[in-house]
């Protein structure tokens, strides 16, 4: 546990206000570390938004705090996140909570850095080539089709979580090759692990961390069966696994086992969380501006409804991509950044950022930057068309995927996904939100109605 006195707070101002010679004139950032050992910690999980919200109205987009027994320095808008992406990997390094770590693995690229983590993505990459993303679109549409008939036959669902059942189904069977619709077990070994990751990282029995490790030992003790049967019954199957089984990097060098299993795992959370959090701001927002999904409605018509979407076809759907990019700049499934440790100490907005302190960038409050997006709490698609093109005044101002050299790896899987089960969806389905429901969002780990999102949900026949 971290603990300190108020004394020791000051005096690690003085400390790195001394070290940071280079600029001896430049002040920490304003802001408040709170109280002494747990800082603002409580304010901050209590309710994230309100708590940056407060902070960047008195004190602007660069402040100071202390969370998790760490000096921070929170940082908003583009020029912060540009500053933080430039630096990334040299006055800066990624860190991660120790329950992250521990169950990630320590192969995983979300805990590599330096040189290790490019040679680490640049392999992982292959299996998010553009050859790949096809042949994965015909899972996602067919997957998508059996799920969206079911849904119609349930008839009033709460959406949240058979959405995710939708997407774990999709990343399960792209990633290994195994359905988790038909290995309910699976489904439940990967919920007890993923429910651990932000828990408090002690081991002892019947906690909520211990049961996260036995669970992904479980998991990783079933890649390694997968494993196996691909090495020894070779196929010409390309999911994810087999892709990365073949891959090589520069010198020929292959993936080791454990790097194998590490990776698939931290995709599987990847490729599935944050994809839920997605669907459901779509399907929620679509909902409150039927204006909007019928001019989508009328985008399918106008392109004859095709029956197979490839990237060519989908390229060809531009209101919907005015939507995806407004639905995540509105309600980005993620809402802090990973905290990056400062190598180096630097200046930022005239502002000392101290080594060894921690700093991240918010993603919510890039994108609600009303000097960039008029109207900036108004869910728009139109100010992303042609004529308007708000986000390109300035780099780094849309930015749910993150940016630089830990921009998510998987980005255009996520795209394609999200647009195939949106254009399937709008073409034959309706849905309206059921009343007395509280449509609030709770954003940790990750962005999702608090509610659930409750629904009716029909085929339509006309």
């Amino acid at each position: 546990m971290f603990y300190e006195t108020v004394a020791y707070r000051n005096s690690l101002e003085l400390e790195t206000m001394t070290n940071l010679s280079t600029q001896p004139t430049l002040a920490l950032p304003p802001g408040c570390f709170g109280l002494p050992g747990i800082g603002e910690s409580i304010q901050y999980l209590r309710n994230p938004e309100d708590f940056i919200a407060q902070r960047q109205q008195k004190y602007g987009n660069v402040f100071k705090t202390h969370l998790f027994g760490r000096p921070t320095i929170a940082l908003i808008g583009a020029d912060a996140a540009r500053f933080l992406f430039i630096n990334d990997g040299q006055r800066l390094e990624m860190t991660n909570t120790p329950s992250f770590k521990v169950l990630l693995g320590e192969k995983s690229i979300g805990v590599q850095t330096g040189t290790a983590h490019q040679i680490l993505r640049r392999q992982l990459f292959q299996a998010f080539q553009p050859r790949a993303l096809e042949n994965y679109a015909v899972t996602m549409a067919e997957v998508t089709q059996c799920y969206l008939q079911k849904w119609a036959q349930i008839g009033t669902l709460t959406w949240y979580d058979e959405l995710k059942r939708y997407t774990l189904d999709i990343a399960c069977r792209l990633l290994v090759g195994v359905s988790t619709a038909a290995d309910e077990q699976l489904e439940k070994v990967y919920e007890i692990w993923s429910d651990g990751l932000l828990s408090i990282p002690v081991r002892f029995p019947g906690s909520k961390f211990e049961r996260a490790v036995r669970a992904r030992e479980q998991l990783l003790t079933q890649f390694d069966k997968l494993i196996d049967q691909r090495q020894q019954h070779p196929t010409i199957k390309q999911d994810i696994l087999s892709i990365l089984l073949a891959a090589k990097d520069e010198e020929g060098n292959a993936l080791s086992r454990i790097d194998i299993k590490d990776n698939v795992l931290g995709m599987l959370v990847a490729g599935h969380e944050t994809l839920t959090s997605a669907l459901s701001s779509l399907c929620q927002l679509l909902a409150q501006h039927p204006e909007v999904l019928e001019m989508l409605r009328a985008e399918q018509l106008r392109l004859g409804n095709p029956t197979t979407l490839t990237q060519e076809t989908l390229k060809q759907m531009t209101y919907l991509e005015q939507v995806l990019k407004e639905v995540l700049r509105l309600i980005p499934p993620v809402v802090r950044s990973g905290s990056r440790k400062v190598l180096e100490s630097s200046e930022f907005g005239g502002y000392k950022i101290p080594q060894g302190w921690d700093v991240y960038y918010q993603i919510p409050e890039t994108h609600q930057d009303r000097q960039i997006y008029k109207n900036s709490a108004r869910f728009d698609p139109d100010r992303f068309s042609p004529e308007r093109a708000e986000d390109k005044q300035k780099v780094f101002s849309h930015i749910p995927f993150g940016g630089g050299i830990r921009e998510c790896l998987g980005k255009e899987f996520a795209r394609l996904e999200i647009k195939i089960f949106a254009a399937l969806i709008v073409r034959r389905y309706q849905w309206e939100l059921l009343p007395n429901q509280n449509l609030a969002r709770t954003v940790l780990p990750f962005s999702r109605p608090r509610d659930g999102l409750k629904v009716k949900f029909w085929r339509n026949e006309s």
